[in-house]
């Protein structure tokens, strides 16, 4: 396995100043954002594929610093009601696979998406009721009417150009939040819908990232390193839906935290091995949201945390003791 970093909390930095920070960290891959919720600091997928030129350089600045890309990822809502913002998203997502084939990469990292309740929607509507009967209505019609046949035609534009693995991260406000969403999409559209795994949007559901990874089993194709603390009596209070801005850390029922300092080191054990049992021995792509820390504070720490954690070598060719 080995040890990534999604490079969008450097977009202050050109990719080459990028690279060569985190090799000297001992950072050994990157996932680069490249349209979408990620931004395009390091990488803009819609220019560099009018431009092989752009395709050029940057891979020769990746081989500069040894540098292996784990995925393209360009989160955004490609169902979105507003027809021109889902047309965008659309847009850029097509780019990346078509990039990621110039690069010679598998993976794409996205969101699925979230439509409105109809079509004469103007906002996405997440639905985290099973009553009123309204909200099942709702439901039926954004995955039969909406995001199945979209993902169905999606899915063999990524197909066309090489892309075999769209990861889908499971983030509330999408469609596809946990495991059991991953699970029912890729029935519908085939095994290339799999999962971008990251336990920070699991630890605030409740769900143990352990035992969902277990569910995933072969259906992970990508993991962000991100962390979730709690604020007990916050959630004691309130509960763990929470709409209040970021910022208000004190008084939020949960924030995203460098990895550590959410959950310790024996639950990250648990998910380095469980990953190893599920067959992943890929990449683990720090993902630095925590408004406690700056970024290159949390990300040092986290690098620094997962090299006590993670298992970096090869499987074991025996049990040599048994």
């Amino acid at each position: 396995m080995k040890l990534g970093v999604f490079t969008v909390l450097l977009g202050d930095k050109t990719l080459d100043e990028a690279l060569k920070y985190l090799k000297s960290i001992g950072v050994d891959a990157v996932e680069i954002g490249c349209g979408g919720y990620p931004g395009t600091a390091h990488c803009n997928a819609v220019e560099f594929i009018k431009d092989k030129s752009l395709i050029r350089n940057f891979k020769d600045t990746l081989d500069k610093y040894g540098m292996t890309l784990s995925a393209l990822s360009v989160h955004g809502n490609p169902v979105h009601p507003q027809k021109e913002v889902a047309r965008r998203y659309h847009s850029e997502f097509e780019a990346a696979v078509q990039l990621a084939s110039e690069l010679g990469i598998d993976r794409v990292v996205t969101f699925s998406g979230c439509p409105g309740d109809s079509e004469n929607s103007m906002y996405p509507n997440w639905v985290t009721c099973a009553w009123p009967d309204d909200f099942q209505e709702i439901l039926k019609w954004q995955w039969n009417e909406v995001l199945i046949p979209y993902w169905q035609k999606t899915a063999d534009i990524a197909k066309k150009y090489g892309v075999d693995k769209i990861a889908f991260e499971m983030h509330p406000g999408f469609c596809v939040y946990n495991p059991e969403t991953v699970l029912k999409l890729r029935g519908a559209v085939g095994n290339i819908i799999g999962a971008n795994f990251d336990p920070s949007h699991l630890f605030w559901q409740g769900i143990d990232p352990v035992a969902a990874i277990r569910e995933l089993k072969g259906a992970i194709y990508h993991f962000h390193a991100k962390d979730t603390k709690i604020d007990l009596y916050n959630t004691s209070k309130n509960g763990v839906l929470d709409t209040k801005h970021f910022s208000n850390e004190a008084e939020r029922s949960w924030i995203f935290r460098t990895v550590g300092y959410g959950h310790g080191e024996d639950i990250w054990r648990a998910i380095c091995s469980e990953l190893r049992l599920s067959g992943y021995d890929y990449v683990m792509s720090i993902e630095h949201e925590d408004s406690l820390m700056t970024p290159q504070e949390g990300l040092e720490k986290a690098v620094s945390f997962l090299k006590k954690v993670m298992i970096f070598e090869e499987k074991p060719t025996g049990m040599w003791w048994a």
